[in-house]
């Protein structure tokens, strides 16, 4: 199926990447907490009590909007962006424990260029040489990141690269859906019907909470359902292939407290290759921008039909 792309308004856009910023900052106190909670809980489990207590948090946008806000005939897509959503979550989580928290947020920077990918196949979108050529250097920098072939390759990060594939879809599958819904019931819908999806996997790992974990998962809820407002509502003001550059930011938070707090340090290979996925975020975004500008101020360009 082929959708024409929405055009959004350039004035959006500065709206967008504050809303972008803040979701990463969240999402990056998210993964610490994360890791704080894993010292005693499985990652499964830390996902269903993140989704649990997310779910809590969409309360007050429930009194706010009422229950017509639930009011859709989208059923079918929130369940499957939903199940693609929790396997990225699963993956993700998983990856954020077995691995030093600066490496798996720079992988996850390859989801723009499984955006990329999905844009052509699902969206209808014409990617051309230069955007493939960058989509091709992106690749090569998920490899470095990954660094196969040497004693310090993780299988963990195979499962990141796995997360970010999954997010690339859910990315796509919420500029479908924010044709015709709200943002805030796209974030209502997700947590509800995440909370039973990531229960079955939880029960085969379950360990009570005590202590300062119960702290740490109620945190995850507060600061996942945010960041995941924040995100919903960039999406909803620009594209994806714009925005998801900005989460770049993330490595800086997680690298930092990931360090004081872990004692990680940020080695050769995370650095290079969390530039070269950057450097190819930062093109393909370059080139999105460019059109989106174009299209508004020439009425009579298709951006489907443009050099990409």
């Amino acid at each position: 199926m082929t959708v024409t792309p929405t055009i959004r308004p350039v004035d959006n856009v500065p709206r967008a990447v504050m809303f972008m910023v803040a979701s990463t900052v969240l999402f990056g106190a998210m993964a610490v907490c994360i890791r704080l909670a894993s010292s005693q809980l499985h990652p499964f489990e830390i996902a269903f009590f993140r989704n649990l207590f997310g779910f809590v948090f969409t309360f007050p946008l429930l009194f706010r909007h009422g229950w017509g806000i639930l009011r859709t005939d989208k059923l079918p897509l929130y369940f499957l962006r939903c199940c693609i959503g929790i396997v990225s979550m699963l993956a993700g989580f998983w990856a954020i424990v077995h691995l030093p928290l600066a490496q798996a947020v720079a992988l996850s920077y390859s989801t723009p260029i499984f955006v990329t990918i999905g844009a052509v196949f699902v969206l209808g979108e014409v990617v051309r040489a230069r955007r493939w050529t960058a989509v091709i250097i992106g690749f090569l920098g998920v490899l470095v990141l990954m660094h196969p072939g040497t004693d310090s390759f993780n299988f963990a990060s195979l499962v990141a690269v796995l997360a970010a594939v999954m997010s690339a879809s859910v990315a796509i599958s919420i500029k479908f859906l924010s044709r015709t819904e709200k943002a805030d019931a796209i974030v209502i819908y997700t947590t509800m019907i995440w909370v039973p999806l990531s229960l079955v996997p939880a029960l085969f790992y379950w360990t009570q909470p005590t202590g300062i974990t119960w702290l740490w998962i109620v945190l995850s809820g507060f600061l996942g359902t945010t960041a995941h407002m924040c995100w919903t509502r960039a999406l909803t003001l620009a594209d994806a292939s714009l925005l998801t550059p900005i989460s770049f930011l993330q490595v800086l938070v997680v690298g930092g407290f990931g360090y004081f707090l872990f004692g990680e340090t940020v080695d050769g290979w995370t650095v290079a290759g969390a530039t070269i996925i950057f450097g190819s975020n930062v093109y393909i975004a370059h080139r999105e921008a460019r059109l989106a500008r174009r299209a508004v101020t020439d009425p009579d360009i298709n951006p489907e039909t443009q050099q990409r």
